[in-house]
């Protein structure tokens, strides 16, 4: 028995010689740019910023890049946007305005047309020659023969 607790000892010691060189082993090779262990990461490194190491700089660069590329120019074109939309607005309300003065002009030239209107204004300028005729127009009737038919006889 007493043989078999010194086996057991030796072989306890040989195992714990064994860890301590693997230990020692494990200690040489770990250096502080590794990369932090999945397991090891909290909500605090993360909003410490801990999370941005060089390292995980220095992979993603490029990606990096693309996404501030591509803000940039979702801002320029959102800008463009309301830009376009603005002078949009403002064309369209220069139309309203336009179409509101045509609509003016054509009711004026209307009211001055009419054949009333026409008639005062002759009758209050006496110097002229111009006067209504006292005879309704004439209706001219015309035979459908020569000009409706198409033949080239007549």
């Amino acid at each position: 028995m007493a043989e078999e607790k010194s086996d057991i000892q030796e072989e306890l010691k040989a195992k714990e010689q064994n860890a301590l060189e693997k230990l020692k082993e494990i200690k040489k090779n770990v250096s502080e740019d590794d990369t932090l262990p999945v397991g090891t990461l909290t909500l605090r490194k993360i909003l410490g910023g801990d999370i941005l190491s060089a390292n995980l700089v220095r992979r993603n660069i490029w990606t990096l890049v693309l996404i501030v590329f591509f803000t940039v120019v979702y801002v320029a074109f959102r800008y463009q946007c309301q830009q376009d939309m603005i002078m949009i607005d403002k064309m369209e309300r220069e139309l309203k305005d336009a179409k509101y003065k045509a609509l003016s002009s054509s009711s004026t030239l209307t009211e001055r047309c009419r054949e009333s209107q026409v008639l005062r204004v002759l009758r209050a300028n006496h110097d002229s020659l111009l006067h209504a005729s006292p005879q309704p127009p004439y209706i001219i009737n015309i035979p459908e023969r020569g000009f409706l038919s198409g033949n080239g006889d007549e």
